[in-house]
């Protein structure tokens, strides 16, 4: 056999194969911070199109709050009379998203296409590395216990219960561990207080309702992302071994395209 034949069959879930915990979360980490330079100027002009359409200038008088998502994450962005956001108050009048990449990169400045990104990649990072390093891990420990007590000749398999289980429990995990980050960041971005005052405020709110009060609202975002999440992984593991077979490691834009697909299922 060939040394291309012999690398095609390479199982990249054997252990002798396997990266380490600390290159997925490198792979992560870059992973995490490469999404969010591609997307965050697609959501600013998304948000601006959204904008021009609602905000008048009785809105800028006012203190409110709008929801910022990212692809990755949700996040608050505040609009106060004191200090409002420089891209948010200016909406313009934009006749498609090509002309607001434009008129925005020409009047604004280029990297405000970037504007947000550096709330975002706080939380984004940690949050990518717990939940991607988590799936990895338990979905490799559940699927060396399946196959366990199997004969050694015997062709080694990942039922789809296992990326099921796996993507469900890493969200679980990811999201409840990324949730005080959540409400502190969301408290900086929701009103302009200092690192002293959001220290003061957590901790009158420990002190009023208990530790707990750090993952409020965990909840509702565990049931949305819960089943996103293991519905997801179950459909991009059957597509990349429907694809490439259970023992050859799939390529670039297979995995790209198995993404895709299983994050456009996981959203219906």
């Amino acid at each position: 056999m060939s040394k291309q034949n012999s690398d095609a069959k390479i199982d990249y879930d054997n252990p002798e194969f396997r990266i380490t915990p600390f290159q997925q979360a490198a792979a992560s980490c870059t992973g995490a911070v490469l999404t969010s330079l591609i997307v965050t100027p697609l959501d600013v002009v998304k948000i601006r199109l959204q904008a021009q359409q609602t905000v008048v200038n009785t809105v800028v008088k006012q203190s409110r709050c709008f929801l910022y998502c990212n692809g990755l994450m949700d996040h608050l962005c505040s609009c106060s009379p004191e200090e409002p956001n420089k891209w948010y108050q200016r909406p313009g009048q934009f006749t498609g998203t090509i002309d607001a990449f434009i008129k925005i990169s020409r009047t604004e400045g280029f990297t405000s296409l970037w504007s947000g990104l550096s709330p975002t990649l706080v939380l984004a990072i940690p949050a990518t590395i717990v939940y991607f390093v988590t799936y990895e891990q338990l979905r490799l420990h559940l699927k060396d216990m399946y196959n366990k007590k199997k004969p050694p000749d015997r062709k080694i398999k990942q039922p789809y219960w296992i990326p099921l289980i796996s993507g469900g429990t890493a969200r679980i995990i990811s999201a409840s561990i990324v949730s005080p980050i959540e409400l502190i960041r969301t408290k900086m971005q929701s009103r302009k207080l200092s690192y002293l005052e959001i220290h003061q405020a957590l901790q009158t709110l420990i002190k009023q309702d208990g530790i707990k009060s750090l993952w409020r609202g965990v909840f509702p975002t565990l049931l949305r992302d819960v089943p996103f999440s293991a519905v997801y992984w179950t459909n991009y593991e059957a597509i990349k071994t429907y694809y490439a077979g259970p023992d050859a490691p799939p390529s670039f834009g297979l995995s790209f395209m198995a993404g895709a697909i299983s994050g456009c299922v996981s959203k219906i």
